[in-house]
């Protein structure tokens, strides 16, 4: 039996428009998407403020971390011991085997003479004090020599002679312990160390 080709592909066609209608029919449709009427104001309403978004961070950065907090700074009490090391100095530097006054040395005793005529309630000891060097006993004999000396300027520019007091540490109380010529030069010094009578 012999098919007609015409046949064929007239059936072919019909079978192609078959699966393209089921296809077409087999398609979602795209909701439509109603927009509500616009409302109507009251005569006196005010029209609310548009909502604004906050912006999102971005997740990949990593949270800001603070230091430490500093404690407020305290002033410094006038007349109090802090006072006078901050304001005036409490202690001056000496040469090598001298109990000379140095140059350097003259702003801190007139800055320490100041501070004391303006609280003169306060007393003083002058501590004499030496590097490691000689022998225990001239260097307890230097170190008084260097308090002497600041006692005597301090008294020179009119702080009362009643008010100090010396010692000499020689080589005992070093403030650096090291055994450089930094060292030394700092463990040579006259202190001015407040006894009685600050805030």
């Amino acid at each position: 039996m012999r098919i007609d080709s015409r046949i064929v592909i007239r059936f072919s066609f019909v079978a192609a428009a078959a699966a393209l209608t089921v296809a077409c029919q087999s398609t979602p449709k795209a909701p439509v998407i109603e927009t509500p009427p616009p409302q109507q104001m009251q005569p006196n309403a005010q029209p609310l403020p548009p909502v604004q978004q906050q912006p999102q961070q971005s997740r990949s950065l990593p949270p800001i971390q603070q230091g430490p907090i500093a404690p407020p700074v305290s002033s410094v009490g006038p007349g109090s011991i802090q006072d006078f090391v901050v304001n005036a100095g409490d202690r001056v530097y000496f040469d090598f085997d001298s109990f000379s006054i140095r140059g350097d040395a003259k702003p801190v005793l007139d800055a320490q003479s100041s501070w004391l005529s303006r609280y003169p309630a306060v007393t003083v000891r002058i501590e004499g004090n030496a590097d490691e060097r000689g022998t225990q006993e001239y260097n307890f004999a230097l170190g008084e020599r260097r308090a002497n000396a600041v006692r005597d300027y301090l008294v020179s520019h009119g702080v009362a002679a009643a008010r100090i007091s010396v010692v000499s540490y020689g080589k005992e109380r070093p403030i650096d312990g090291g055994s450089t010529e930094d060292a030394w030069q700092h463990n040579r010094n006259g202190h001015t160390a407040i006894v009685g009578g600050a805030r």
